[in-house]
């Protein structure tokens, strides 16, 4: 029954000999002007002290223990007792310090600042609705003055982007060493620089060679005595030519005008730039010795390292995104041509290769690149935001946002990184659920102090603390 309820009783009684005697009107205003103070004096405004909450006040002023400025109470805190319900015992689950939050004990007694300690009753740490064992409580105004941010657990794909570093490599199969199948000597060398760009046919040096110059007299012997050029003797001292690789255009040209030339033009076999040079006018060479290296540059490989722990989301054929570190829109669109069945041990790396297009040359060995490879490792997972994460190295700790200001810690298992600055959530949080991503290392903070003392408090035979009647 309310307070009020029970003072309209009263007057009712008291007035009643009067009723008789006045109009409608004047009763309805007498019971008006006595109703509406008792009505304002049982929702009168309290006040009260945010560090003694024993302390309270009709009025606004200081708290008596530590001068703070007293609070105003909510009206649901401040609406009086019923006259009529009798007072149930309160258990105390604790006494605790007003000055220091981390300062408990299970007797009554001062702390270690001299003062009172004050209890803390069962219900008033439960409340009416029940809440997880570890659930925290903040006011409103607490959540804005820390600036609370709160995200939505989602589902959707999760994508991760590997990101690494890859050094520009010739393409092996587009490497050519150029050498002689006959010996001689070098009198004039057209290329005569490394890095020098070649074209295929180019004439690269002129060699004389005994060995060639005679092959060629007797292929010139052998088309004069035969009418026909596909005669036994001209067909052998052609093949001979053949196998000393020189080329048709210079056999062409010795048979239309019918002279032997002292010096053969080397050409070059194939488009590219000259790697390495070994010779220099006048030098003698042998048959089979390397003379120059030419890379094709049309085409390069980037080698890229993965980690042992990325390789399983990467395949061959899988397409990538290389980036260059010097000028803009140098992004070059690639694919995974084989990743090499070995793991480095120095680095704990293998290496994947890539394949780029460089038609404009602009892909040069030995430069660094950024890899960037797309991995697809689920098409529907549960993603949290990683802010939202508190993470001490033993476990992964989310909480999560209640109605009513309460906010729950949540240990949480995680399945790794994606792209978008999330996390996958393999257990403990649910789709819809909001957790908190800005504040949460004070949610975390104040968690385990009352985690600490949950475990100062876990009940004894020896130490469990009575049953006290709350006074008055």
């Amino acid at each position: 029954m309310k307070p009020y309820a029970t003072w309209t009783s009263v007057l009712s009684a008291l007035v009643r000999p009067f009723r008789a005697g006045l109009s409608s009107a004047l009763w309805l205003g007498l019971m008006f002007a006595l109703l509406v103070p008792t009505r304002l004096l049982a929702e009168k405004q309290l006040y009260t002290c945010g560090m003694h909450p024993q302390i309270v006040r009709d009025e606004p002023g200081n708290c008596p223990i530590c001068s703070m400025k007293l609070q105003p109470m909510r009206m649901a805190q401040a609406e009086p007792r019923s006259l009529d319900a009798p007072e149930a015992p309160r258990k105390i689950k604790f006494y605790k310090s007003t000055m220091l939050p981390g300062e408990i004990s299970k007797k009554p007694g001062k702390d270690s600042m001299g003062m009172e300690m004050v209890p803390v009753y069962e219900d008033a740490a439960q409340g009416a609705n029940p809440l997880p064992a570890d659930a925290i409580t903040v006011d409103p105004q607490t959540i804005q003055e820390m600036n609370f941010k709160t995200s939505l657990v989602e589902r959707g794909p999760a994508i991760r982007t590997l990101r690494t570093v890859g050094i520009v490599a010739y393409d092996e199969r587009g490497l050519s060493v150029v050498t002689t199948r006959f010996d001689g000597w070098i009198d004039k060398l057209d290329v005569d620089a490394t890095w020098t760009s070649v074209k295929a046919g180019q004439t690269f040096f002129e060699i004389y060679s005994p060995e060639l110059y005679n092959a060629e007299l007797n292929y010139l012997v052998a088309l004069r005595a035969e009418p026909d050029a596909s005669g036994p003797l001209t067909h052998a001292a052609l093949q001979r030519l053949r196998l000393l690789d020189v080329s048709e255009a210079f056999i062409a040209e010795i048979a239309r005008t019918g002279q032997a030339r002292r010096d053969y033009p080397f050409p070059a076999p194939a488009t590219g730039v000259v790697t390495l040079k070994n010779i220099v006018v006048g030098q003698m060479v042998r048959a089979g010795e390397p003379l120059f290296h030419v890379a094709d540059l049309s085409r390069v490989w980037v080698n890229a390292q993965l980690y042992e722990r990325d390789l399983m989301g990467v395949a061959q054929g899988q397409a990538v995104s290389v980036r260059m570190t010097y000028g803009m829109n140098t992004e070059h669109p690639g694919t995974i041509e084989q990743i090499l069945p070995q793991v480095e041990n120095d680095t704990r790396s293998a290496i994947a290769r890539i394949v780029l297009t460089n038609p404009r040359g602009m892909l040069r060995p030995g430069m660094f690149a950024e890899v960037r490879i797309p991995v697809h490792l689920a098409t529907s997972a549960l993603l949290v935001p990683n802010s939202a994460v508190v993470r001490s190295g033993e476990e992964n700790v989310a909480f999560v946002a209640l109605p009513g200001g309460v906010f729950e810690p949540r240990k949480v298992v995680l399945g790794g990184e994606v792209d978008g600055g999330r996390d996958i959530v393999l257990s403990g949080l649910k789709a819809g659920e909001r957790v908190v991503t800005s504040g949460e290392f004070m949610l975390d903070s104040e968690s385990q102090l009352q985690e600490a003392i949950q475990k100062m408090l876990k009940p004894t035979p020896e130490t469990a603390v009575p049953s006290v009647p709350a006074k008055p």
